[in-house]
C-alpha cells in the first residue's frame, strides 16, 4: 500500500490547477453578502437584456403564463377530513390558497370550494413570502393539523397548529420556528420532533440528529440521539384503526442510502433487522413494509418485504416477501389505504399499479385496468377506506386523474386536462443506445412526424441519473408549446444512475463509477446522430439538480457535442459540494472528497475543477436560485465566474426566491421557461 505522502503526491499532480490554489471565487458561496448579491444584479441584467429583450420572450412568457395559471387545470387532489384537500396557485393567488371540498363535489367540473387558508393574505399580513408546503393533520378527525410554511419556498419551514374548522391558528397551540424538521402527532396532546433544539445540534448534512417528545403541557423528552455524521434521524408514526399510535419506528440514516432501524420502546429503541440498504414504504394491516435496495435473507434487490408488528414487538419476527420485480421492472411508489397495499411500478419504463391485501398471512394482488404505455404516478392515498387517486399521462396525452377503489380492483377517469400544445404532429419512439462499456442505454425521442432525418430537427436532450429516481414519459405542456409546435424534438435518455431498472440500474454508476452515467448520455447524442435525428449544431441539453453534475460534466468533457447547455440549481463544483448546504447527506451518491483516493476521481469529472483554458465550448445558460437551501447557489456562481475569467461566453441567471424547485410561484415560473426557451431557440433554431 502506498504511504500517505505518497498517495498525497499522486494526488496533487492529478488535480487540475483550479484545485490546487486557492478558489479565487470562494467568496461567491457567501450568499447574501454585498459583493456577491451585486454580482448576481449584474449577471441578471445582462442576461435579461439578451433574453427578456428577444422578441419571442414576451409571446412564450404569454404561452407559458397561461399554462402555469389556467383556470382548467386539475385540482391535485388530498384526502383530509371526509373530502378532499387542493392547494390552487394562479395569477390572482401566486402564494396559493389550500382549500377544501367534498368528493362528490370534487367529482363535478365545478367544485363547490371553501378557503382554509388564504396563503397571500397571510403572507402580506405578516410580511413574509408564505409558500404552504403540506399539513400533518390529527387522525381520524383530521381537523386539527401541524401546517408547514415556508417563507421564500426552500425546505426549511416554519411549523403551526391550525384548527380547520374555525379556520385560525391554534391560540397557544404546538409551533416550532423555521428550521429543517420532522414533527408528527402521537395523539391529540403529544408530538415527536426532530429539529435544531439547540445551535448547531444537527448533522453535518444540515438534518435533525436529535428526536424528542413534546406535549402541549411544554414537557419534552429525549428519546434518539444520532450523531453529526449522520444524514439524519427520522421517526415514522404508525397508524392503526382509527388513526390510533400502534407504534413508532426511528430512522437512523448512516448515508442518503443507508439506515438502521429501530421499533421505539419504553426501553429505548429495538432494532429491526434489515440491510443497511433498505427503506421504509409504509404501515397496513399490522405490517410493516419495507424494500431493499440490496440482497439480503434470501430476497433480491429491490424486493418488497414485510415485518408482522406484533411479532416485531416480541422478538420473533420473520420477513416476509410481498413482491420480488422481474428484471425489465421497477417499484416507484408505495402507499397505503385503510386496508391495502399499493404499489406503482414501471415496466420497460412504462407505468403500472398493482394492489396489494394481507389476508390469512399471505399476499395476494390485483392489477388495477389503467391506460398501458402510459407513465403512472399515485397522488394519494384515502386512509378511511381503499380509495386511491393516480394521474395518467405520456409525452403527447394530457395529464388524467383516475379514482380507483383498490379493494374491488377499479379504476375510472374522474378528470383530464385539455390539450395544451398540438400533439398530432409528433411522434413518440424509444430507442437503445450502446455506451462505452456496452450496456443498453434506453432513450424516447418525441420528434416532429413531418420532419426529414437529415440531422437538422432542434432538439432538447434531458438527463438526471441519480438517486434512483426515474424519468418516464411525462407531458410537459410548456415544452409542447414553447418547444415542439415550433418544430424542436425532445429526448428523455434514461441514463444509469436512475430508477428506471431497479436498485442495480442506480447502484452501477455510484462514486468510482460515475464515469458510466456521463458516458451513457454521451452515448444517447451519439445515436441520435446516427440516426440523423439531429446534429451538434442543433442538439441542446439540459439538466437541473443532479442533472447540473451531468450536464456540467457533458460540457466540459464533450463540448464537441452540443450548442446548448441548460444548467439549472445544480451541483457543479464536486470538491466542495459536500461543504455547501445539504450537500454531505450525499457522500454516498458521489464519494467523499475529503478521502483521497475519493477526491482522486470526483476530481476527474468535477465540472468546476476541468475547465480549461483554450477549448471552444458551448455557450451554457447557468441558473438558480438564492434561496435553494439544498443545493447551495455557490455551484452555479462559481462555474459562471470561471467562465468569465476564461473568455467563454455564457449566460447567467438567479431568482431571488423560489427554492430548489424554481417553481413555487407560478408567474416567475412562466418567466423562468420563456427565458429557457428564447436561450434554446437562439442556439439551437435561429
Amino acid at each position: 500500500m502506498k504511504s500517505l505522502a505518497a498517495a498525497l503526491l499522486a494526488l496533487a499532480v492529478a488535480l487540475p490547477a483550479v484545485a490546487q490554489d486557492t478558489d479565487p471565487f470562494l467568496w461567491l458561496e457567501d450568499i447574501d453578502a454585498p459583493r456577491s448579491m451585486q454580482w448576481v444584479e449584474g449577471q441578471n441584467a445582462k442576461s435579461a437584456a439578451r433574453l427578456e429583450k428577444d422578441p419571442r420572450y414576451e409571446t412564450f412568457l404569454s404561452e407559458a403564463r397561461a399554462i402555469f395559471t389556467a383556470q382548467d387545470r386539475i385540482p391535485v387532489p388530498r384526502f383530509r377530513a371526509g373530502g378532499i384537500d387542493n392547494l390552487w396557485q394562479d395569477a390572482s393567488h401566486p402564494n396559493g390558497i389550500w382549500r377544501h371540498t367534498t368528493l362528490a363535489s370534487y367529482r363535478t367540473a365545478s367544485p363547490a370550494w371553501e378557503t382554509i387558508i388564504d396563503v397571500d393574505a397571510l403572507a402580506k399580513a405578516e410580511g413574509k413570502r408564505w409558500f404552504y408546503k403540506g399539513a400533518g393533520c390529527l387522525k381520524p378527525a383530521e381537523t386539527t393539523c401541524l401546517v408547514r410554511l415556508s417563507n421564500g419556498g426552500g425546505d426549511a419551514v416554519e411549523i403551526r397548529e391550525f384548527d380547520t374548522t374555525t379556520k385560525r391558528f391554534v391560540d397557544g397551540g404546538f409551533r416550532f420556528a423555521e428550521g429543517k424538521q420532522y414533527v408528527e402527532w402521537l395523539d391529540r396532546d403529544t408530538l415527536i420532533v426532530g429539529r435544531e433544539w439547540t445551535p448547531g445540534e444537527l448533522t453535518e448534512s444540515g438534518y435533525p440528529m436529535v428526536l424528542k417528545t413534546v406535549s402541549r403541557s411544554g414537557s419534552v423528552k429525549e428519546v434518539f440521539r444520532g450523531q453529526k455524521t449522520d444524514v439524519w434521524a427520522q421517526p415514522t408514526v404508525l397508524r392503526g384503526e382509527g388513526g390510533r399510535t400502534d407504534g413508532v419506528i426511528i430512522q437512523r440514516g448512516l448515508s442518503f442510502y443507508e439506515s438502521e432501524y429501530g421499533l421505539l420502546t419504553d426501553a429505548g429503541l429495538k432494532p429491526i433487522a434489515l440491510p443497511k440498504l433498505a427503506q421504509l414504504q409504509d404501515y397496513v394491516d399490522g405490517q410493516v413494509v419495507f424494500t431493499l435496495q440490496e440482497a439480503w435473507g434470501g430476497f433480491q434487490p429491490g424486493a418488497l418485504i414485510a415485518y408482522d408488528l406484533a411479532a416485531l414487538k416480541a422478538g420473533t419476527a420473520k420477513p416476509q416477501l410481498v413482491f420480488q420485480p422481474g428484471p425489465r421492472q421497477a417499484i416507484q411508489q408505495v402507499a397505503a389505504t385503510d386496508g391495502r397495499l399499493v404499489v406503482v411500478l414501471l415496466e420497460d419504463v412504462k407505468g403500472a399499479v398493482d394492489v396489494w391485501d394481507f389476508a390469512d398471512g399471505r399476499w395476494t394482488s390485483k392489477r388495477l385496468p389503467l391506460p398501458r404505455d402510459a407513465n403512472i404516478t399515485l397522488v394519494d392515498t384515502a386512509a378511511k377506506d381503499d380509495s386511491l387517486f393516480v394521474n395518467v399521462e405520456s409525452f403527447l396525452e394530457p395529464n388524467s386523474l383516475w379514482l380507483a377503489d383498490g379493494a374491488a380492483g377499479t379504476a375510472s377517469r374522474l378528470k383530464a386536462l385539455p390539450s395544451r400544445f398540438d400533439a398530432k404532429t409528433h411522434v413518440v419512439e424509444q430507442f437503445w443506445a450502446t455506451s462505452s462499456d456496452g450496456a443498453k442505454i434506453p432513450y424516447f425521442v418525441v420528434r416532429p412526424k413531418a420532419a426529414k432525418l437529415e440531422g437538422e430537427i432542434p432538439t432538447l436532450m434531458y438527463g438526471y441519473g441519480g438517486f434512483e429516481v426515474a424519468k418516464p414519459p411525462i407531458y410537459m405542456p410548456e415544452a409542447g408549446k414553447l418547444w415542439m409546435e415550433r418544430g424542436g424534438a425532445y429526448v428523455i435518455a434514461n441514463i444509469r444512475g436512475g430508477g428506471e431498472f431497479g436498485p442495480a440500474w442506480h447502484q452501477s454508476v455510484l462514486r468510482e463509477k460515475r464515469q458510466l452515467a456521463f458516458d451513457d448520455f454521451a452515448a444517447v447524442a451519439k445515436d441520435l446522430f446516427a440516426r440523423k435525428i439531429t446534429s451538434a449544431r442543433r442538439l441542446g441539453i439540459y439538466g437541473r439538480s443532479n442533472g447540473g453534475v451531468l450536464t456540467s460534466v457533458a460540457m466540459t468533457q464533450h463540448p464537441e457535442l452540443w450548442n446548448a447547455v441548460v444548467i439549472e440549481s445544480p451541483l457543479i463544483d464536486m470538491l466542495r459540494y459536500h461543504k455547501l448546504s445539504a450537500g454531505a447527506s450525499w457522500v454516498g451518491e458521489y464519494g467523499n472528497p475529503d478521502v483521497a483516493d475519493d477526491r482522486a476521481f470526483i476530481a476527474k469529472y468535477s465540472g468546476y475543477q476541468n475547465l480549461k483554458p483554450g477549448v471552444r465550448y458551448p455557450e451554457a445558460y447557468i441558473t438558480t436560485n438564492t434561496r435553494d437551501d439544498r443545493v447551495h447557489p455557490g455551484h452555479a456562481r462559481k462555474f459562471a465566474a470561471r467562465l468569465e475569467q476564461l473568455g467563454v461566453p455564457y449566460l447567467y441567471y438567479e431568482q431571488t426566491f423560489g427554492g430548489h424547485a424554481n417553481d413555487a410561484d407560478p408567474e416567475l415560473n412562466a418567466q423562468r421557461w420563456a427565458r429557457h426557451y428564447v436561450y434554446l431557440a437562439q442556439k439551437l433554431m435561429d
